[in-house]
C-alpha cells in the first residue's frame, strides 16, 4: 500500500515541479529565432542573437556591471555576513532572536518598499547612477543569506575543537584561520553564492538605484522587453539560466563537503 502511494505522490511533484518549469525552459528555443522579434514556435534556427548579445554594447556593458556589482556584493556580504552569523549565536537568547530578525528584514520586506526607501537616502549622498551604490543596496538584499547559512553551520560546529587548539597553544587568531574558518568554508561558500545569485539578478531595487551609467543586465533585459520585444532578451535569460543551474550546482557539491 505504501509503494503505490509513494509512486503517486512522485507523480505529482513531477507534475508541478514540470509545470513551474516548462515556462521558463520554452526561452530555450525562442532565442535561437531567425526573426527579430519573439515568436513562438520559432522560425528557423540563428545563434545570431546570442553574438549580438556579446557584441552590442548596451548588453555587454550591462553585463559587465552585473558582473562587477555581483562580484563585489558577495565579497562583502560574505564578510560581514560572516561576522554577523559567528556573534548572533554568542548573544542572550532576546538579543538574538531581535538582531536575528532585524537582518533577516531584507528578505522579509517586499522588494519595492526597500527600493523606494533607499531612493532618498542614496539621491542625498550622490550613490543613485552608480555602481558603488548598487553593490550597497545589493549588499543589504543579500546579507541574510550569508547570516542565515554561516549561523546554521556555527550551531553544528562543535567549540571544543577550538577549545583543544587555544589549549595547544594556538593563538585566536590562529585558531580562527586554521580551526574555524575551515570549519565554517561550506556555509560561507554558499552563502557566498546565494548572495551572487541574489545581486546579478535582482531588477526592482536596480531600476531605482541604476541608471544610464550603471545599467544592470536584469534592468537592460527589462527595457529589452519593455521597448523591443528582441530575442536578445530570451538568449540572455538562457544564459543565466545556465550560469544559475552551474552555481547551484556547485552549491550542491559544496553541501556534500
Amino acid at each position: 500500500m505504501r509503494r503505490p502511494g509513494r509512486l503517486l505522490l512522485g507523480a505529482i511533484a513531477a507534475t508541478v515541479c514540470v509545470y513551474l518549469i516548462l515556462p521558463t525552459l520554452i526561452v530555450v528555443p525562442i532565442s535561437f529565432t531567425k526573426t527579430d522579434f519573439i515568436t513562438f514556435p520559432p522560425q528557423g534556427f540563428s545563434t545570431r542573437w546570442y553574438a549580438a548579445f556579446f557584441t552590442r554594447p548596451e548588453w555587454s556593458g550591462a553585463f559587465v556591471t552585473s558582473l562587477v556589482v555581483a562580484t563585489f556584493t558577495a565579497a562583502l556580504t560574505t564578510v560581514l555576513g560572516t561576522m554577523i552569523g559567528l556573534a548572533l549565536p554568542r548573544l542572550p537568547p532576546r538579543a538574538n532572536r531581535l538582531l536575528g530578525l532585524f537582518f533577516l528584514l531584507p528578505m522579509i520586506v517586499p522588494a519595492i518598499i526597500t527600493a523606494v526607501a533607499l531612493y532618498r537616502p542614496f539621491a542625498q549622498i550622490g550613490l543613485i547612477a552608480s555602481v558603488p551604490g548598487l553593490i550597497v543596496a545589493h549588499t543589504i538584499l543579500a546579507l541574510p543569506f550569508v547570516v542565515i547559512n554561516v549561523a546554521a553551520v556555527v550551531h553544528k560546529l562543535d567549540w571544543r575543537i577550538v577549545d583543544a587548539a587555544r589549549s595547544l597553544g594556538a593563538s585566536p587568531a590562529i585558531a580562527f584561520r586554521k580551526v574555524t574558518l575551515p570549519a565554517l568554508a561550506p556555509g560561507i561558500a554558499a552563502g557566498g553564492i546565494f548572495a551572487f545569485l541574489t545581486s546579478f539578478d535582482e531588477v526592482v531595487v536596480a531600476l531605482f538605484i541604476s541608471g544610464s551609467g550603471a545599467t544592470t543586465l536584469p534592468v537592460q533585459m527589462w527595457s529589452g522587453i519593455r521597448f523591443e520585444i528582441s530575442p536578445i532578451a530570451a538568449a540572455a535569460s538562457c544564459l543565466l539560466l545556465l550560469g544559475s543551474c552551474l552555481l547551484l550546482a556547485l552549491f550542491s557539491l559544496l553541501k556534500r563537503t
